[in-house]
């Protein structure tokens, strides 16, 4: 039974570090857009 559980949160830990991954990346795209917008540069 305990290995069930252990498993099971093993399975759904992944989407969650993944969602804060994604959460990391995303809001430094913007902060750079942000910045060479202020900049008035592009971004690439």
């Amino acid at each position: 039974m305990t290995s069930t559980w252990a498993y099971a949160a093993y399975i759904l830990i992944w989407p969650a570090l993944t969602l804060g991954v994604l959460t990391v990346i995303c809001r430094a795209v913007i902060r750079d857009i942000n910045k060479a917008r202020k900049a008035g540069k592009d971004l690439i």
